[in-house]
């Protein structure tokens, strides 16, 4: 049971040092521009996290000191990446951080790379997920994980990268197959997933750095 008065969801946002994020993206973006879009991604995702009513908080895991100033500029609490053992080790202690604090949160990992989130359609997803112990969306693409989610007093047990979404059914996450969250799937690692974005609406700081670029 859930003794916390406020029961709505903290997310669990990683994100890596900059220099070394998204680099599939440079030969669409530029080795100069990549990082910046890399941070507006997570500017954009936080930003909508938080407008969503159904979130309480957004943590942000990560050890790069520019993009923690910036994230935490938008309303995010940010943690430095301890295990500094990869992604699922910084969402499981971004998870640990939050429940030391608040031991009935409802918990859910999201990944920084949706600069087309929509606060209503990742409200959907959480309402979905509240009716699970855990649960996960897959990314567009149908193989990996753009959002896993815990009950009060279960464990988050993520299992991103690569082909995570048979990773997280063969651990017992139900997977979330709502119609009209395109947004909360829209992951960006390409160019192609970069425009797919576009077609969905880009937030607005990744809208001010990148559609001057694309034209």
């Amino acid at each position: 049971m859930n003794t916390d008065a406020d029961d709505r969801w903290s997310l669990v946002v990683p994100l890596k040092p900059l220099a070394r994020a998204k680099s599939r993206l440079t030969p669409s973006a530029g080795a100069r521009l990549r990082p910046r879009l890399a941070l507006a991604f997570a500017e954009d995702t936080v930003g909508a996290a938080l407008a969503c009513a159904r979130v309480r908080d957004v943590t942000v895991v990560t050890d790069d000191p520019a993009a923690g100033a910036a994230l935490a500029a938008v309303g995010a609490r940010i943690e430095p990446d301890v295990p500094g053992a990869g992604l699922n080790a910084a969402l499981a202690h971004g998870a640990r951080v939050v429940r030391r604090e608040r031991p009935a949160a409802r918990v859910a990992a999201l990944g920084a790379d949706l600069p087309a989130l929509r606060p209503d359609e990742l409200a959907r997803v959480l309402d979905t997920a509240r009716q699970f112990p855990r649960a996960f969306l897959a990314d567009a693409a149908e193989i990996g994980t753009t959002f896993l989610s815990a009950a009060p007093g279960v464990e988050l047990e993520p299992a991103f990268g690569g082909p995570s979404r048979l990773r997280h059914l063969s651990t017992g996450a139900v997977e979330i197959r709502s119609a009209g969250v395109d947004s909360v799937r829209r992951d960006v690692d390409t160019g192609e997933d970069l425009a797919a974005a576009r077609a969905l609406g880009l937030g607005p700081r990744t809208a001010a750095r990148w559609l001057p670029v694309a034209g």
